[in-house]
């Protein structure tokens, strides 16, 4: 491993960055490669995202595959080789919030049963359940509706490249 050179800009934002995620729960490895990987004008292997942050390629497989997991990363073969490189999707923060709709319904068929099983939204619990039920409704409609705003800025703001939507 080489040795990380504290001072160095990209390797700060790095670090800043992944703190800054991992306070609001995200796992802080897979921030750290996220933002490595994200930091880099091409694709990376698990050995290359090692180096620059100073760790194992095996500290670095469990947080490519969470991020793959979500999307966040997409993981590509080198040729002729058994080792993987790793990039950024065109469009990661849209992509990992569009997989999280899954999670969304699966909330409210929850909450729909838990109503149903509190006898209706008609007591205190059944009322308490009901609107979590309908706050992941609205979710759900406003993550819809906000891709396809996010998309027609992109495209506005020329963050589309060729080939991409």
């Amino acid at each position: 491993m080489a040795a990380v050179d504290g001072h160095d800009p990209v390797h700060l934002f790095v670090e800043r960055m992944a703190l800054t995620f991992a306070e609001v729960g995200f796992p802080r490895m897979a921030a750290r490669v996220l933002f490595t990987v994200m930091s880099a004008d091409d694709p990376l292997t698990a050995a290359e995202i090692g180096e620059r942050l100073g760790v194992s390629a095996a500290a670095v497989s469990g947080a490519v595959r969470y991020l793959t997991q979500f999307r966040m990363l997409i993981r590509e073969p080198v040729p002729r080789s058994r080792r993987d490189r790793y990039r950024m999707p065109d469009n990661p923060w849209y992509e990992a919030t569009i997989t999280k709709t899954g999670l969304y319904k699966t909330f409210i068929d929850a909450a729909e049963g838990g109503v149903a099983a509190l006898n209706g939204p008609d007591t205190t619990a059944g009322e308490r359940v009901a609107e979590m039920r309908d706050f992941f409704l609205f979710v759900q409609e406003e993550i819809d509706s906000l891709g396809e705003r996010w998309r027609a800025r992109r495209a506005a703001t020329g963050h589309v490249r060729p080939g991409e939507d």
